[in-house]
């Protein structure tokens, strides 16, 4: 198998990896009732562009460590919560 295509196997997996994890802060913020707008302005943004940006897999925005962090602090609830 080239390398282009075990890379491009592995970038899909990322991909996938990333799309899981918004998945579930999504769900998550959304059982806790909590709106993009608060979630982001918990997180110290002045804006939803992470949280939705991150939440619709837009341009390739996702959540970092630190992010999620600080996510599973404000919504109260594990981090490994995000990665089930």
């Amino acid at each position: 198998m080239s390398s282009k295509k075990i890379n491009d196997s592995k970038n899909e997996e990322i991909k996938q990896f990333h799309q899981k994890i918004a998945k579930n802060v999504a769900r998550i913020r959304k059982e806790k009732k909590i709106s993009q707008l608060e979630l982001s302005l918990s997180l110290g943004y002045q804006s939803v562009s992470l949280v939705a940006g991150a939440e619709a897999g837009y341009k390739n925005i996702h959540f970092n460590l630190e992010h999620l962090y600080k996510i599973s602090q404000i919504l109260e609830v594990e981090i490994i919560e995000f990665f089930k």
